[in-house]
């Protein structure tokens, strides 16, 4: 069997969260030595980069499958049909219809943080980057929760310990769509039904590092328990926009054949949707499922 036979170098990128993986080839079977330092870096840093990766649907799900069990995305009619594990993310349209997700990531967000174990991280694959005149578009933008969380004042991190507050998975597309920013029709009332909403800690706890996060987004959460509603919502728009701010924020600018994954709690990310057809978009995305958040 060909396994890895180079030294992987982790380059941090400046800012307060990301590092780029040097060294790697991720079709490649990785040992536990190599995996564990993997391992680290993702816990640190929350955003790993992989550049120039070459892999077949099976090889993604299988470098997914290393960190976790891979769960199937929520909107399963733009799955893979011979790879339910993996979404389409792409403005590529067939007969009038999009073939993938095309308006995700379009407002601030950690990935289906409206579901009672939301994911410990995301894949993103670039098969396809639109390219004008030399210059690649959609970067993606991506901020620490947990620097965020650094910089409260320490009464605001009192106030906050032990409190929850309800994720909407309506709630937030219902603020995409009021801000233009989503093409999804309304949800049906089955559809509502099979996403009910959740209540998670506002302050949550990265069960690896121990690090604590911001774990609130903008439009999705509703109410602080032990809050007055007006209070509350003061308090969460507050924190939303603090996990946001530039002073957080890691910008990745996209190659053909990044692999670039992230870490649910300790990132929140917004893609750059710069860029049409005919210009094209085509990634292919995985999840690894997570634990309650606490």
């Amino acid at each position: 069997m060909v396994t890895q036979n180079t030294k992987l170098e982790i380059v941090p990128s400046g800012a307060p969260l990301g590092a780029e993986i040097r060294g790697i080839d991720l079709s490649l079977p990785m040992d536990g030595a190599i995996f564990r330092e993997i391992e680290r870096a993702y816990a640190e840093h929350g955003v790993l980069v992989f550049r120039d990766q070459h892999l077949s649907e099976r090889q993604l799900v299988a470098v997914t499958e290393q960190f976790g069990e891979v769960v199937e995305y929520v909107r399963s009619t733009f799955a893979m049909p011979d790879h339910p594990e993996i979404i389409l993310i792409t403005n590529i349209e067939k007969d009038g219809k999009f073939v993938g997700v095309a308006d995700a990531g379009t407002t601030w967000h950690t990935d289906m943080s409206y579901i009672p174990a939301p994911p410990r991280g995301s894949l993103l694959y670039a098969r396809e980057v639109p390219v004008e005149n030399g210059t690649v578009l959609g970067d993606t933008l991506f901020n620490s929760t947990a620097a965020a969380y650094d910089d409260l004042p320490e009464a605001t991190k009192t106030l906050l310990e032990g409190r929850r507050t309800v994720h909407s998975y309506d709630g937030k597309h219902a603020r995409r769509a009021k801000a233009g920013k989503s093409n999804r029709k309304p949800l049906t009332e089955e559809e509502r039904a099979s996403l009910p909403p959740v209540d998670h800690p506002v302050i949550r706890t990265h069960p690896q590092s121990g690090r604590k996060c911001i774990y609130v987004v903008a439009g999705e959460c509703v109410g602080i328990t032990g809050m007055p509603d007006d209070e509350a919502e003061t308090l969460l728009e507050d924190l939303a926009d603090r996990c946001t701010r530039p002073d957080y924020t890691y910008r990745h600018r996209w190659r053909q054949y990044d692999l670039v994954m992230w870490d649910n709690c300790l990132v929140q990310h917004l893609a750059i949707h710069d860029y049409a057809l005919p210009l094209r978009r085509m990634m292919w995305r995985t999840t690894i499922k997570g634990s309650v958040p606490a």
